[in-house]
């Protein structure tokens, strides 16, 4: 039967088209509210942005340090007034850490930087998060969340550098003792298996001991001196923090020193590699420094801005040994020994400037301070 378009006909028709393009248009909003981060950190939007801490862990020096540097940056132009700051911490209990990040989602924050937990435990509430729109730059105990963005090191390199040093300094023969960091971190996984793959293919080095020093001193000097009562002759030290620690138990029970101690920057062992570099002493002083922080926050508010685009950052770690460590430049006697000397950068390629009282108080430096973030 042939087609008669009628009047009737083109009414129903127009307004069924009506109703298609309204459909699009209400599709089109929800995808947008659903996921806005998508528009936002493509295009970029005007500030203030409110960006958050998540930090799972405040009980060593280096957290410390690292929260006075988000905290004095919060208060140094251009982030006071660009940024509106919040920081939380969790005791290193992913189900506080989650329920932290629940909350941060109900208060539609635009940006979360987090140093987790746990590389998997807070993947689902992270999905939840990038979903409503909200940006999430993970560093140091990165998650492996997709959608976040990573901040870090090479925490894998990390534990291979320091032990080929040990391996190298020993000519390949002794008793090394491991220290490590906080058990499930993704930090802890990476520079262990880095350690590991260095000693296995040195059979001539055992371990003769590891336990955990939870990447602070404390508890480092603690953990070393109830180990040393059953341990032999000690020629090599690998350890992820605490390593001033480590010295001063093994000192104090009027031990000698080992040949070669590896560890990470705090500002005890620099001034121990001074003292005892004469009495042939070898040491190096890998950091991963605190700044990692200011990195996170400054990739996340370019993101924002629409002035970066949305891609993990990998930055060198400085590190001294015993022929290049320097009073007042990279170590330093007026300061604690657990302080870590790696709270700044330094040289004309600098990733970070940041002044000392940043990170031992969070106030702004006078001079203000400068976050690069590496070039592609």
């Amino acid at each position: 039967m042939r087609f008669r378009f009628t009047r009737l006909t083109a009414t129903i028709f127009g307004a069924v088209i009506v109703l298609v393009v309204l459909a699009i248009v209400l599709v089109t909003v929800l995808a947008t509210r659903t996921n806005p981060q998508t528009s936002a950190t493509n295009k970029g939007h005007a500030g203030p942005y409110t960006i958050a801490l998540s930090n799972s862990y405040i009980g060593n020096t280096w957290r410390v340090e690292m929260e006075n540097e988000f905290k004095a940056a919060c208060a140094t132009a251009p982030y006071k007034t660009l940024i509106k700051c919040s920081v939380y911490n969790a005791g290193n209990d992913v189900s506080k850490q989650t329920q932290q990040m629940d909350n941060l989602i109900s208060s539609h924050v635009n940006a979360i930087v987090i140093n987790a937990a746990s590389p998997t435990g807070l993947n689902g509430v992270i999905q939840q998060a990038c979903s409503a729109g909200i940006l999430v730059v993970s560093y140091d105990n990165v998650v492996t969340a997709p959608c976040a963005l990573k901040v870090n090191t090479d925490q894998y390199k990390f534990g291979q550098q320091l032990a080929q040093y040990v391996v190298d300094s020993l000519k390949g023969k002794g008793n090394v003792v491991m220290v490590t960091g906080v058990a499930g971190t993704f930090v802890d996984e990476q520079r262990n298996k880095g350690a590991a793959d260095v000693f296995k293919n040195n059979p001539n080095i055992k371990v003769i001991a590891k336990y955990t020093g939870q990447w602070a001193s404390d508890v480092a000097e603690r953990n070393t001196a109830a180990q040393l009562t059953s341990l032999d002759k000690i020629d090599g030290v690998w350890c992820q923090g605490g390593t001033d620690g480590v010295i001063r138990a093994i000192l104090a029970a009027k031990r000698p020193l080992p040949t070669a101690v590896a560890g990470e920057g705090e500002n005890g062992f620099r001034q121990y590699m001074v003292q005892y570099k004469s009495q042939g002493f070898k040491a190096i002083s890998l950091g991963q420094p605190p700044y990692l922080v200011l990195v996170s926050l400054e990739l996340a508010t370019q993101v924002l801005q629409g002035k970066h685009a949305k891609a993990d950052i990998t930055i060198p770690f400085p590190f001294v040994t015993t022929d290049t460590v320097k009073e007042g430049e990279t170590t330093f006697s007026n300061l604690p020994s657990s302080f870590f000397a790696d709270f700044t950068d330094s040289g004309p390629n600098a990733v970070v400037s940041v002044c000392v009282t940043a990170a031992t108080q969070g106030q702004p430096c006078p001079n203000g301070m400068s976050v690069k973030l590496p070039e592609k």
